[in-house]
């Protein structure tokens, strides 16, 4: 169990990542039509489109085979998932988050959503260091072996070798 002082950080950290999403949101809103350059407003919806599946798979997939009991959270994983999605990236609702905020910036391409983002995307990126330590510690050698395979965002190295194992 962590100790207070860890709670009270993974809190903060968190109450300033939403407090940042929720300004970058306001302020892609506000200067959505701001942006000129048509193909970073392409290539910002298709990130759009990639983090809204890497956000709300795994969800299914972590229901339906991380040995979740029944009622309780996708997140209170028994077992460790390395199919799907997670034979691709290890992390993808973090890299879902990093790829939306820099969907907002491509799309807006307003200085103020890009200041906003910056910080967003290093604290998913730190979201994802956090998340395999306490991985390792949850699954020892199996999570180990795992992050030898399967890379932390870089999802096109994973399709890559996925498509090298097949």
């Amino acid at each position: 169990m962590k100790n207070q002082k860890e709670k009270t950080v993974h809190i903060l950290f968190h109450l300033v990542l939403v407090v940042l999403m929720i300004a970058q949101i306001i302020f892609f809103i506000i200067y959505f039509n701001h942006g000129k350059i048509l193909f970073m407003k392409i290539t910002g919806i298709g990130f759009w489109i990639i983090s809204a599946f890497l956000g709300w798979f795994p969800i299914y997939v972590f229901k339906k085979k991380g040995g979740v009991s029944k009622g309780e959270s996708y997140v209170k994983t028994t077992k460790l998932v390395d199919t799907g999605v997670y034979s691709l990236v290890r992390h993808p609702q973090f890299l879902a988050g990093i790829l939306l905020s820099l969907a907002f910036i491509l799309i807006s391409q307003h200085w103020l959503v890009l200041i906003l983002g910056i910080p967003i995307i290093i604290i998913f990126y730190i979201g994802g260091l956090k998340g395999d330590r306490s991985l390792v510690d949850k699954f020892g050698k199996e999570y180990e072996e795992y992050m030898k395979i399967v890379p932390r965002f870089n999802i096109i190295l994973g399709i890559i070798r996925k498509l090298k194992n097949v």
